[in-house]
């Protein structure tokens, strides 16, 4: 069976889109699903529409990524499985790729990320770069990562030691499991934070993280561009 893990916080403009894309995709792959919303302190109708999409609830109160992720996953039925952003589309032909991957041995990997919306020239080069070191150094972006359980479980899940760039440090740890890759095929995210903050703003964070270096990374204080909980309508 396959599990779609879902982390959600006040999502219910950007989730419904993601269901119907999950479901489509999953029907098209002819496997036995599940999909799993794991509700992190939502006030707005993030479970209502969650339900009314098929999903199944996980409420938590945890604003933390990497722990909202391993609660969905110890819920979770399948062999397989596949987190997904609450913003991100999976077409139906990634899906079906990141299956056959499976299929012929991999243990898990992720995609290139497409975007709803071109983006703004200042961003274009560090969307560029991630493209770059994703295939290059094999990273998964966080909106898509598909594993086998046991290689997932092997490994301990997400380090909850961060609170960000968690899908970096489980894709060194998968690597260490077996084939692990990124496929060239797309998911398609939203581009809501350039939207919202701001290019020059996008950029000034990026790099404050990386001149802090990872110590930064394992505390919430300073990550309001994760954390903020700032949505559109």
């Amino acid at each position: 069976m396959l599990s779609f893990i879902i982390p959600a916080h006040n999502e219910e403009a950007v989730l419904p889109a993601t269901l119907d894309s999950l479901h489509q995709a999953a029907q098209a792959a002819g496997r036995p699903y599940e999909v799993i919303v794991v509700d992190d302190a939502s006030t707005d109708r993030t479970a209502t529409l969650a339900a009314g999409h098929g999903a199944r609830i996980v409420p938590v109160q945890l604003r933390h990524i990497a722990a909202v992720r391993n609660a969905g996953a110890r819920q979770a039925q399948g062999d397989i499985l596949i987190f997904v952003d609450a913003d991100t589309l999976v077409p139906a032909g990634t899906l079906t790729a990141a299956l056959a991957a499976l299929d012929h041995g991999a243990v898990g990997g992720g995609a290139l990320v497409g975007f709803d919306q071109p983006l703004r020239l200042p961003v274009r080069p560090i969307a560029r770069v991630w493209d770059a070191l994703s295939r290059c150094r094999r990273w998964a972006a966080g909106c898509f990562i598909f594993v086998r359980r046991e290689a997932f479980e092997a490994v301990g899940g997400f380090d909850e030691t961060y609170f960000v760039s968690e899908e970096i440090h489980l894709s060194k740890a998968l690597k260490r499991q077996g084939r692990f890759l990124i496929l060239r095929q797309r998911v398609i995210t939203s581009a809501r934070k350039v939207r919202l903050y701001g290019a020059g703003r996008l950029f000034l964070m990026s790099l404050a993280l990386l001149l802090r270096g990872p110590g930064a990374w394992r505390r919430r204080e300073g990550l309001w561009m994760w954390y903020e909980g700032r949505r559109e309508s």
